[in-house]
C-alpha cells in the first residue's frame, strides 16, 4: 500500500494515478481509528475510484494543550487497519511542518455565525483551526468527495460552509454515527475510558432518545431542564451543555416550528474525557 509523509509525494503520486474521469474520496481523520473512521473508508471505497485517509492530529483545533498532549496516537495500528480494510486505500500522515511549513497557526474564518455555538462556545477558536486544517487538506488531496461522521454535526455543518465560502470543488458528505454495542458514539476519545466508564457512557445516548420523546409534546427549555436533572444524578458525569438547535443555523430553538429541522447536541466529562453526541429530533 501507499503511504506518504509529505505532501509533495502525496500530490506527484496523485497525479500519476488520475485521469480526466477519476474521482478522489478523501476521509480525514485524527488516527486512533475505530469502526466509524472505517465505515467512512467503506463508503468512499464504494463511490469512488480513488480512496485518500489522512491521519493527523491537527494542534491548531485544540485550545486545551493537555487535550492535545492525551489525545492517543496509534499511527502503526491506524495503518495495519486500513491495510486489513483494502491495501489500495492511500494513507498521507503528515508532520506538522509539512502541513504548516513551520507556522501551525490558524487561519481566520467567518462561518456565518454557525461557530459562536455549543462547541465554539466552550473550545474558543476549535473551528479555525478545523477550517484551516480541512481546506488545506482539500488543496492537497484535491478530492471530488469528502466524507464526516455526523457525530460531529456542527463540524460537517461548518466545513460546508467553509467549502461553499472558499469555492472549493468538493462534495461534502456526512454519514450516519457508527456505535458501539451499548450505543455509545464511537469516538477515539473512547479508548482513553475504562471498561465500567464505556458502560456507564452509554447514559448519554439513553438521555438523547428520552430528549427526543419528551421534544414531541414538551418545549425545548423544558427538555434542557429535563436532562441537566437526569445528569445531576449521576455523579460520574458532568453535563458541560445540552443544547436543541435548528439544523440549519445551530441556533437554539427557543420556540418550536414545525417547517424547521431540530437536532440535540450534546457535550459531557466521564473522568474528565470529554464525549459529545447528536441526535435528530424529528
Amino acid at each position: 500500500m501507499h503511504i506518504f509523509y509529505g505532501k509533495v509525494a502525496l500530490t506527484d503520486h496523485l497525479k500519476s494515478i488520475k485521469t480526466t474521469h477519476s474521482t478522489i474520496g478523501f476521509v480525514p481523520t485524527m488516527g486512533a481509528l475505530h469502526q466509524g473512521h472505517l465505515t467512512l473508508m467503506r463508503q468512499s471505497l464504494s463511490e469512488n475510484e480513488i480512496t485518500v485517509v489522512s491521519i493527523f492530529v491537527n494542534p491548531t483545533q485544540f485550545n486545551n494543550p493537555e487535550d492535545l498532549a492525551k489525545y492517543p496516537r496509534t499511527l502503526d495500528d491506524d495503518i495495519k487497519k486500513i491495510a486489513d480494510l483494502n491495501p489500495k486505500i492511500i494513507i498521507y500522515a503528515p508532520t506538522v511542518d509539512d502541513i504548516y511549513d513551520g507556522k501551525p497557526l490558524s487561519q481566520f474564518f467567518d462561518f456565518g455565525g454557525l461557530e459562536n455555538q455549543m462547541e465554539g462556545q466552550f473550545r474558543p477558536g476549535h473551528f479555525n483551526g478545523v477550517g484551516t486544517i480541512v481546506k488545506r487538506l482539500f488543496e492537497i488531496v484535491e478530492p471530488t468527495n469528502a466524507y464526516f461522521g455526523e457525530k460531529d454535526f456542527q463540524q460537517l455543518q461548518i466545513v460546508k460552509k467553509m467549502a461553499a465560502k472558499n469555492n472549493l470543488n468538493v462534495n461534502i458528505i456526512g454519514c450516519p454515527i457508527h456505535r458501539e454495542p451499548n450505543n455509545l458514539a464511537m469516538s477515539s476519545r473512547n479508548e482513553l475510558l475504562s471498561a465500567s466508564e464505556k458502560q456507564e457512557a452509554s447514559l448519554i445516548y439513553k438521555t438523547l432518545v428520552g430528549a427526543k420523546a419528551r421534544f414531541e409534546t414538551n418545549s425545548a427549555a423544558s427538555v434542557t431542564e429535563w436532562v441537566q436533572k437526569s445528569f445531576k444524578k449521576n455523579p460520574a458525569f458532568t453535563l458541560e451543555y445540552f443544547q436543541i438547535a435548528d439544523e440549519a443555523t445551530l441556533l437554539p430553538c427557543l420556540r418550536k416550528n414545525k417547517n424547521k429541522k431540530y437536532r440535540a447536541f450534546i457535550a459531557v466529562f466521564v473522568n474528565n474525557i470529554r464525549l459529545i453526541d447528536t441526535i435528530s429530533l424529528n
